[in-house]
């Protein structure tokens, strides 16, 4: 330990004196080079495939090389693997290296090594690499640059491939590789697409996505996704696709309030889909502060790593860009509107460049609502991105497991191949803490039937589907509003907690507290639980409002705003628990019995 340069290697499983120290010191070595997040989010898709092997010991490494080093360290320590400082990892006798990227210098190693796409193949056009750390030379530009992965500049050198085993999951990427490299094609193996695979098999399981990220029935969940880069959706000089790069500029801070405005919150669920060179490049909590209004809106950040795949099988539109993530929509015959659609970067005989030309795109002045409506009616699947993605579907687990095994010339286990199945995403309900514009009308009095549509702080009179702003308006504002001037002047305020919360003390209350402290509100709701809430009135009526079973199911504090509506049209309580509403949403029906409560019930005033 007290040679030059080895300060922080490691001495077990592998280093100086290991052959003493390590328990099972026979094993085979696979270590796994990671880029950066992004490309470890593949070979963790991969990894499982040697668990439950006493003859296999991973270890881990970084290259060092990508502009984009966070959050290495933190998916490092959470995996409880051995990691070796990349000097060490270059020295270490190993006898398979597994990346999925072509950073660094790979040609160092010892063992076989095997490259996988990080992506949906190799598509995009990249600097020449510097062949001192083979990541792109920003100081030598060719016009265009070469295709990363399937160019000479990036597979060879010296004329002589480096990888052992190129992982492609279609032959039309092997017939681009011929084309443009006929020296690698030798390296090409055909094992399918593991990411795409995990979530074919994760189909079935697509209502319970759905419901952990608290889409409810009736809801569309719409994913905004964007890839890394100034030309991607989140980027700030965005390519509308016409070629010359002149693109709309700098879209997203006139979408994002626009459709957290315009979609009608209890008939639209937004999440957020971001590159993690997105999130580790500017970080994570830069993300947050620039999206903090649209979260309050209730939009909710997917965690890059872990979640997307599930969102993105719930999904029942994506607004995209040119990144791998949008054509898995498509490949799973998802809805897809291009927000961002650049070619200068594209392999132009790729598919995802034919998919660029032809995906249906955004207007970003346009209603975005009106836009999904039309995409919703007219949607086809696309051919190309379900026919391109992998040609073996299903298959990826047995043919990389039998891959990986021959590079180390080790028999394969006896057990079946198989990847990890996508677990359940924790339970990640839509918040929404900013005022809402509630449009109401009334469709029956006597059976208190009221259509109800709620928008998240429009700046401007939101109008319904048929291009009407839809009835009568009032404000709805949650109490944690960071706006609390809105608190005043709100015809009714609610919140959302357990019933049984000892800061707030029981829900009536709290609803008298409210209509004490806002002498100008009607209405005061406690949201106690998925289709419950209690409410009180003006004149001190304390009532619980809950959904029948089987009747749809809404934010219950949409059946509040429909109760306001009635009371303010002239229907008394006493008329209201007789018939209970029956509040619209959308397409969707909501049947809501109505009765008092034990809580105080003399009058505030």
């Amino acid at each position: 330990m007290g040679d030059a340069g080895t300060d922080g290697w490691i001495r077990v499983p592998v280093g100086d004196g290991a052959e003493r120290w390590a328990t099972r010191g026979r094993s085979r070595r696979v270590l796994v080079v990671v880029h950066n997040v992004t490309s470890a989010s593949r070979l963790l898709d991969v990894l499982p495939l040697l668990h439950d092997d006493l003859r296999v010991q991973l270890l881990l490494t970084c290259t060092g090389s990508s502009p984009f080093q966070a959050g290495v360290r933190e998916l490092f320590a959470a995996s409880g693997l051995p990691v070796l400082p990349w000097e060490q990892a270059r020295q270490t006798p190993v006898d398979l290296v597994l990346t999925a990227s072509f950073g660094g210098q790979l040609d160092c190693f010892t063992g076989r090594l095997a490259v996988l796409s990080h992506g949906i193949g190799y598509t995009k056009r990249l600097a020449t690499p510097d062949t001192g750390h083979r990541t792109p030379d920003t100081g030598r530009l060719s016009s265009p640059p070469p295709v990363f992965g399937a160019s000479p500049e990036w597979l060879l050198k010296d004329g002589v491939p480096i990888a052992d085993a190129l992982v492609l999951s279609h032959p039309e990427q092997l017939d681009r590789l011929r084309a443009a490299c006929p020296e690698a094609a030798g390296t090409a193996v055909l094992a399918g697409d593991p990411c795409f695979d995990r979530m074919l098999a994760a189909r079935p399981y697509r209502e319970r996505f759905r419901r952990a990220l608290g889409v409810r029935r009736g809801q569309r969940l719409v994913v905004l996704n964007s890839t890394w880069n100034p030309d991607s959706l989140f980027g700030d000089s965005g390519d509308s696709g016409d070629g010359e790069g002149s693109g709309d500029g700098d879209a997203l801070p006139l979408l994002l309030p626009r459709l957290t405005a315009e979609l009608p919150a209890d008939e639209y669920r937004l999440v957020a889909i971001l590159h993690p060179n997105i999130w580790h490049g500017h970080g994570p909590g830069q993300i947050r502060a620039w999206l903090d209004r649209a979260r309050r809106g209730g939009l909710t950040l997917i965690d890059p790593l872990e979640g997307w795949r599930q969102a993105l099988i719930a999904a029942d539109a994506v607004i995209g860009d040119h990144g791998s993530v949008t054509y898995y929509a498509a490949a799973l015959g998802t809805p897809v509107l291009l927000g961002a659609a650049p070619l200068s970067g594209l392999d132009e005989k790729a598919p995802l460049a034919d998919f660029v030309q032809t995906a249906p795109r955004l207007v970003p002045h346009a209603s975005p609502r009106a836009q999904l409506e039309t995409l919703f009616a007219e949607h086809r699947p696309m051919a190309g991105p379900a026919e391109y993605t992998t040609s073996v579907p299903g298959e990826s687990a047995r043919r990389l497991r039998r891959l990986f095994y021959a590079l180390m010339k080790t028999p394969e286990p006896p057990s079946p191949a198989l990847l990890e199945p996508l677990p359940l995403p924790p339970y990640e309900p839509r918040v929404l803490s900013v005022p809402l514009r509630v449009f109401t009308r009334v469709r029956d009095r006597d059976t208190g039937e009221v259509a109800v549509r709620r928008h998240a702080e429009p700046s401007y009179e939101p109008v319904d589907g048929s291009g009407d702003a839809g009835g009568d308006a009032h404000s709805a504002v949650p109490e944690d509003t960071r706006d609390i001037s809105r608190l005043d002047i709100a015809d009714v305020v609610f919140r959302h907690g357990p019933a049984d919360d000892p800061r707030l003390g029981p829900p009536a209350r709290w609803a008298a507290e409210v209509m004490r402290r806002h002498p100008h509100s009607a209405l005061a709701a406690y949201v106690t639980g998925p289709g419950t809430c209690v409410v009180r009135t003006r004149r001190g009526e304390c009532l619980v409002l809950t959904a029948a079973a089987g009747a749809g199911d809404a934010d219950p504090a949409a059946y509040a705003s429909a109760l306001h509506a009635l009371l303010a049209g002239g229907r008394t309580v006493t008329q209201v628990i007789g018939h209970g509403l029956i509040v619209r949403t959308g397409s969707q029906t909501h049947r809501v019995s109505v009765r008092l409560s034990a809580g105080p019930d003399q009058p505030v005033d």
